[in-house]
């Protein structure tokens, strides 16, 4: 009896072992990629080493091969977070009575000119998908739809054809107002880019 109560005691130490092992490699999964999605939007994918974003995690470079079987495999995956991040964050920006006037505020502000690694992917990994390919860029397509569907909602226009053209041009000016706002860096200049798109697509003024 004695016996049975002791190997049930075991197996239950054991499971539940296993379980804690199971979520420590999940949090730290989870860590390493949301690290590598912060610096591939601050620096592109080619900057980061895989040295450089398990260290910022608290982890050792011989562990980086538990997560995952190559950089590009985990570069895939980032790229993904990234994108979705900033899809995540749509909802809370459309917030308000005009909320296309909402999202052009958030988006075409100083402080997501300044904050690339919180910012969205779709600025930050536009010139590098060309180089990336494959599921990464796949994704990077996907978002883009995502974003011209949801400004497309956004404009409440009849004419459908009208509508995603009309998408489509604001989309192509948010983004490449932030692109040259951070190549210019925090200037005069910069901020009048930033403004000057902003009020074009609060007053409606694209096509």
């Amino acid at each position: 009896m004695m016996f049975v109560i002791l190997n049930a005691w075991m197996i239950a130490i054991i499971h539940t072992a296993m379980r804690h092992s199971k979520e420590e490699k999940a949090a730290s999964h989870e860590r390493i990629v949301a690290i590598a999605a912060a610096r591939i939007r601050e620096s592109g994918t080619e900057q980061p080493g895989v040295a450089e974003i398990m260290r910022a995690a608290g982890l050792t470079h011989g562990g980086f091969y538990k997560h995952f079987g190559s950089r590009d495999e985990l570069i895939a995956e980032a790229v993904k977070r990234a994108l979705n991040d900033g899809e995540s964050k749509v909802p809370e920006l459309t917030a308000g009575e005009d909320p296309l006037a909402a999202f052009a505020d958030a988006y075409l502000s100083t402080a997501h000119r300044d904050e690339p690694a919180t910012g969205c992917g779709v600025v930050a990994l536009g010139t590098d998908m060309p180089r990336v390919g494959g599921p990464a860029q796949e994704a990077y397509r996907a978002q883009v739809e995502r974003y011209l569907a949801h400004l497309e909602q956004l404009m409440e226009d009849d004419d459908d054809e009208a509508t995603r053209g009309r998408a489509t041009v604001t989309l192509s000016a948010m983004v490449g107002a932030v692109m040259i706002a951070r190549a210019l860096g925090p200037t005069r200049r910069s901020d009048e880019i930033l403004r000057d798109v902003r009020e074009a697509i609060r007053e409606r003024r694209l096509l």
